[in-house]
């Protein structure tokens, strides 16, 4: 699916379900983003050796956390209400594959995480997209168009740094065997009105 390389695209259909429950749809993606910012800021506590990923990554957190606040000016300007922090279980399938894959080295360990990270911007991407493309509310229309193009520079961000530092190890080659997984994962979700759901 184009550069993202998805193997599995969502079915226009999902916004639909998204409709029925923009307050939903709106909290989710909130939490999303604050987990995308504290991903970030793990990272970069984990690699603070590496000046160049720190410093794209700071930037990278900035940016997702004004997306959460952008998301939360408009469920507040809807007069709705940010819910509580929503579990994320395709994020979690992703994780546990990435805590099983992960058995090596520090570098190892980083390329993984940054595999990790650049498949969930990818995902996310693609359903903004989705969401951009289909879903009849004009304001939400434009804003997911817009952070449609953020996050595939989040999703290229990670796997530049993952091929930079991913010395001695095969890095296009594990990032089909994650495209693979994440298909399979994906093809479960789809029914929810959650960004990954």
């Amino acid at each position: 699916m184009g550069v993202l390389r998805l193997e599995l695209p969502t079915d226009p259909r999902w916004v639909n379900i998204v409709e029925k429950n923009i307050e939903e749809i709106l909290t989710d993606h909130a939490w999303c983003e604050q987990k995308a910012a504290t991903n970030a800021i793990t990272i970069i506590t984990n690699n603070s050796e590496y000046e160049d990923l720190v410093t794209d990554l700071l930037a990278l957190a900035k940016e997702e956390l004004d997306h959460f606040e952008q998301v939360h000016t408009i469920i507040k300007k809807r007069g709705l209400k940010l819910g509580r922090e929503r579990k994320d279980d395709y994020v979690n399938e992703l994780a546990q594959y990435m805590k099983r894959s992960n058995t090596g080295s520090r570098v190892s360990g980083l390329v993984e995480r940054l595999l990790f990270s650049a498949m969930i911007e990818a995902r996310s991407c693609e359903r903004f997209k989705v969401l951009s493309e289909n879903i009849k509310d004009e304001e939400l229309s434009g804003f997911y168009r817009e952070l449609m193009e953020s996050e595939a520079g989040h999703y290229k961000t990670f796997i530049t740094y993952a091929r930079k530092y991913g010395k001695g190890i095969d890095v296009e080659k594990r990032w089909r065997e994650w495209l693979a997984f994440e298909a399979e994962v994906i093809a479960n979700y789809g029914n929810k009105e959650t960004i990954h759901g």
